[in-house]
């Protein structure tokens, strides 16, 4: 196979690619609206708002925060300190990050990454979680969606600056790296740079500006 067929042939399987993704996402949003009515809940302004007899329900199932310790191994509650001393360096990265998208995002004209898109708090609201197991969600949501939302900052740094694709597959690399120079292209690389800096539509990236 010539390398003109495949690479027609990869792009066509990025295609399908992603008109698949866009109907498992379709689908993942209508799962959603039946688990709310399955579970008895809302969603008011982007608030979970339980229906108040499975609000009083939840309370009966929770576990109180005093139990929860006594019953943790030891191994966990020594070990706590370590995970969440982490919550520094990703406070660190959202506050230098998100600066760093509205200095230099509006120089080079990129799109901003909305931070509410990627960063979402709500386990919080679960009335069978204590408020140790709460704290514990919202950790791990927001270090999650934290990371997320700095990874689509630098994917379009990368896109502006260096849209070059690697000489060797590497794991998880972003869904913009589909759109990059292949490696060797110069010409590519040329004539044609210019067009990929302003071409920043993805199924998943939002053009929407904070």
């Amino acid at each position: 196979m010539s390398v003109m067929a495949a690479q027609d042939k990869l792009d066509d399987l990025l295609r399908q690619l992603r008109q698949t993704r866009d109907e498992v996402e379709a689908e993942i949003d209508r799962l959603l609206e039946g688990k709310r009515e399955q579970f008895n809940y809302t969603l008011k302004r982007g608030r979970v708002v339980f229906d108040r007899n499975i609000r009083k329900l939840h309370q009966q199932e929770r576990l109180g925060s005093l139990r929860f310790i006594a019953r943790a191994p030891i191994g966990k509650i020594l070990s706590s300190p370590v995970i969440y001393g982490m919550i520094i360096p990703l406070v660190l990265l959202d506050i230098t990050i998100t600066l760093y998208q509205h200095i230099c995002f509006r120089i080079y004209k990129i799109p901003r990454v909305v931070r509410s898109e990627y960063i979402v708090i709500d386990r919080h609201r679960l009335p069978y979680l204590n408020t140790i197991q709460k704290i514990n969600c919202l950790y791990c949501e927001y270090g999650n969606g934290m990371i997320a939302y700095a990874r689509e900052i630098i994917a379009r740094t990368e896109q502006y600056w260096c849209p070059i694709k690697h000489a060797q597959r590497a794991r998880g690399v972003h869904d913009r790296e589909q759109r990059f120079f292949d490696y060797g292209d110069a010409d590519a690389w040329r004539n044609e740079l210019q067009k990929v800096r302003c071409d920043w539509e993805t199924p998943d990236a939002s053009e929407s500006k904070t």
